[in-house]
């Protein structure tokens, strides 16, 4: 990234003081100052006494951590240049404290073509206020029938190839696929969800029954899972599972870890938190993929975040007009906003599970070192050093108050996705300054 590294004619020198730092790579966790010079950090706690910052932020009261990286966010671009739709979700993305974002290849057109990933990477580091990683489709025009040309598109930029919401008509494809990508190294981003069962708009129950509404069943996920796990074992291949929403698919995740799989998996935050109890009466801020499940189905997903059976919390980030999503639930388009309430969600979920220091670190451990531990290799000369506050490495950086509380409201966000189940929910921790590069991109005024 071009804003990596300040140029050093024009350093900039910052001093964090006062501030509670935690590193949930290391189990760093106390107070500490953080200087940043060049765009890297110097150091932590043990400052020369020569450092002389530019400037001096005061995080008394704050945690300083290091910068959300969050692997479900879509940007709308390609597709949506008009409304200059990248400024403002890379902005909502600074506000939430994210300073990594991935994003998925259902934009329009779809990202199979390194010049459509070279130009949105090229826009993106032009904003300075995030980075920006691409997946690049798994086939062409996510169609299904013919693979992409993964080399030329990892590198372009990619860090790995994904269907998006698409589901795989051809198993053979899907094998065709996982050995290419075994052989050069690729990681295959996958949504487990059999096509033709997988076509409702809310999961199968008594709930989706009563009130009309197609369902999904939890064989949806599961049939998929066992397909792709199958395919894992014959192939080799490295694959990382997206949202994976059933207490069902989490015990053949638990089992397949178990057996050594390449494998690595992430849960939005609203599978995390909400049921499909939310969805009341038809409220299509409820309208989501993977839709809500029950209450079984979440308190497994609670209890496999804390275990690490699941790896990564994410923010499954869309961001929906108002004439698409106010509209019948079954009509209305799936999706909600939701990179600026990742942090927050994290937080209150790590103050639920595990009361004190302990739930708080595993919390912020799922929105920084474990998502980056994801990336892993895909991340180039940053691996070493992104999610983790490591001296040397990049100052990308989340300072936010946890004893503040807000209300979730159209108002309060600044992406252009207005709509969220969290609507009226007073979350806790406000991000005050994020970081990128050693450079402030967002401060609460």
């Amino acid at each position: 990234m071009r804003f990596a590294n300040a140029d050093p004619g024009t350093e900039m020198k910052i001093s964090i003081i006062n501030g509670r730092v935690i590193d949930p790579a290391t189990g760093f966790d106390k107070k500490a100052d953080v200087a940043i010079a060049a765009g890297r950090l110097l150091a932590i706690e043990n400052i020369a006494p020569d450092f002389t910052p530019n400037r001096v932020i005061d995080a008394t009261g704050c945690i300083v951590m290091p910068g959300l990286v969050d692997l479900a966010a879509r940007l709308r671009e390609p597709g949506h240049e008009h409304e200059r739709m990248l400024e403002s979700e890379m902005a909502a993305a600074a506000a939430g404290g994210v300073t990594s974002l991935v994003c998925p290849p259902d934009t329009d057109p779809v990202l199979d073509e390194p010049g459509l990933v070279e130009m949105l990477k090229f826009r993106a580091e032009k904003l300075h206020q995030a980075r920006l990683f691409p997946l690049g489709a798994l086939t062409r025009g996510l169609a299904g029938e013919v693979l992409t040309e993964m080399a030329e598109l990892t590198e372009a930029g990619c860090v790995g190839f994904s269907q998006a919401e698409v589901a795989l008509q051809s198993t053979q494809v899907l094998q065709r696929a996982l050995q290419y990508a075994a052989t050069y190294g690729y990681t295959v981003w996958l949504r487990p969800q059999e096509l033709h069962l997988g076509k409702g708009v809310a999961a199968s129950g008594p709930l989706a029954t009563r009130l009309g509404l197609s369902g999904v069943p939890v064989a949806a996920e599961t049939i998929a899972l066992h397909t792709i796990f199958e395919l894992q074992k014959a192939t080799g291949a490295r694959v990382h599972l997206c949202r994976i929403s059933s207490a069902a698919g989490i015990a053949l995740v638990r089992q397949a870890k178990a057996e050594g799989l390449g494998l690595s998996c992430d849960v939005s935050i609203n599978s995390l938190h909400l049921t499909d109890a939310d969805i009341g009466f038809f409220d299509s801020r409820a309208r989501l993929n993977p839709p809500l499940r029950q209450q079984r189905d979440r308190d497994a997903i609670r209890a496999a975040l804390a275990d690490g059976t699941i790896d990564a919390l994410v923010s499954d980030h869309t961001p929906v007009d108002e004439d698409a999503k106010v509209l019948p639930f079954a009509e209305a388009e799936a999706g909600a906003t939701g990179l600026e309430l990742l942090l927050s969600l994290a937080v209150k979920w790590g103050e639920a599970s595990a009361p004190g220091g302990a739930g708080l670190r595993r919390a912020l451990a799922t929105v920084t070192q474990a998502p980056a531990a994801v990336l892993g290799g895909a991340l180039g000369t940053l691996e070493a050093s992104l999610g983790r506050l490591v001296p040397g490495g990049v100052a990308d950086l989340c300072i936010f108050d946890p004893a503040a509380r807000w209300t979730v409201t159209p108002e309060a966000l600044r992406s252009q996705g207005k709509h969220t189940p969290f609507s009226g929910y007073e979350l806790p921790a406000r991000v005050r300054w994020t970081l990128v590069g050693g450079t402030v991109a967002f401060e609460q005024k």
